[in-house]
């Protein structure tokens, strides 16, 4: 072999290449047939208008390109919460607005750090130390509750999650109000992509606050995983911002297809509300069987739950379900180690991973 084929690959690496440590996305396997709780997925399908939206844009017309400024999809959402279409940013995936979102409003040479908390979606630290941006992690209570006061004080910019991940805890629509009077001249990220499953959205107090920016996914409550979809929500002046650093960047982020599904979806909140009703209703029966047998699980109001057992270790049940095929998400992270994260799928699915857990406990 070649010295180019048998070298050190890493040495044509950047230093930021080199130092960063990226983020792990769950598990996608191919080796065998699982029961998936393991990324959040919805287990239920799109809305039938949603796939007939997409069969009618896959026509001639994707040789041509999408519309940059996403006008019908930004007009829709914009309706939907009672906003403008230029308080609406389409992206591709609420990763990438975050993405955006941190080269558009945090400063890698400012003297304060933004801050999140330090149980939290495992991507906030990642762009931070990625754009070199100072960062500080706040610890969450010990019942895993985000606490006001520290998020109240000198920063950068806050972040969180609402709710978390991967407590699914929430935080009240007061409690968001607080960290927003507390920040006015700082900008507060409201990641909402599970707030359909029993929290209240901050999207109301985007024309209150011109320091806030809500971020929604179509991936979790809108079963559109597969289309990567998301937007965010904020006073013009903040859209613009992020716009911005996107036209600096990839000029169409989201395709026809996307676009067709994604705006027909925004379209379909019956047929996505009693969706999301089943998966809070198997949450809740499923959280109830778990306590029955013994373990603890972090109230939730997401599409997953956060669950401990006293005596059994999460490696070793995380290790075991795979075996029996069923894949749950295992963070092997301080405070959080004896904890595993599960999807709420289907009630069969449900019922399986309930039967394997009363096989390991």
């Amino acid at each position: 072999m070649t010295e180019r084929q048998t070298g050190d690959v890493s040495k044509y690496w950047s230093p930021t290449a080199r130092s960063i440590e990226p983020y792990t996305p769950g598990e996608q396997p191919r080796d065998r047939r699982y029961i998936k709780l393991n990324t959040n997925e919805s287990p239920y399908p799109p809305a039938p208008a949603v796939l007939e939206a997409i069969g009618r844009a896959a026509d001639e017309s994707l040789r041509l390109y999408p519309d940059p400024e996403c006008e019908d999809f930004r007009t829709t959402v914009g309706r939907y919460f009672g906003l403008q279409g230029d308080q609406v940013f389409p992206g591709n995936g609420s990763d990438e607005l975050l993405a955006f979102a941190y080269f558009a409003f945090f400063d890698p040479d400012a003297a304060e750090p933004i801050l999140f908390p330090d149980i939290t979606y495992s991507f906030f630290p990642v762009y931070a130390s990625l754009f070199r941006i100072p960062f500080e992690r706040v610890p969450l209570r010990e019942d895993f509750s985000i606490p006001l006061e520290p998020f109240c004080r000198p920063n950068g910019g806050i972040v969180l999650a609402n709710p978390n991940a991967p407590t699914g805890m929430c935080l009240s629509i007061d409690a968001v109000r607080s960290i927003l009077e507390g920040n006015g001249n700082r900008v507060v990220i409201v990641d909402e992509a599970y707030i359909d499953f029993g929290g209240d959205t901050a999207a109301g107090l985007v024309p209150e606050f011109p320091n806030l920016l809500v971020i929604h996914t179509l991936s979790k409550s809108r079963s559109l995983a597969g289309l990567r979809v998301a937007y965010a929500l904020g006073q013009a002046e903040l859209i613009e911002g992020i716009n911005r650093i996107k036209n600096s960047i990839n000029s169409y982020t989201l395709d026809r297809l996307a676009l067709a599904g994604a705006t027909a979806a925004m379209k379909e909140e019956s047929y996505y509300r009693e969706m999301r009703g089943k998966i809070t209703a198997t949450r809740e029966r499923v959280t109830g069987a778990l306590v029955d047998m013994g373990f603890t699980v972090v109230p939730s109001r997401a599409n997953f739950i956060f669950t401990s057992h006293p005596t059994e270790p999460a490696g070793s049940l995380f290790s075991s379900l795979r075996e029996l095929g069923i894949l749950v998400r295992y963070f092997n992270l301080p405070r959080i180690d004896n904890h595993l994260r599960v999807t709420i799928g289907t009630d069969a699915e449900m019922d399986a991973f309930l039967a394997a857990l009363k096989r390991l406990v």
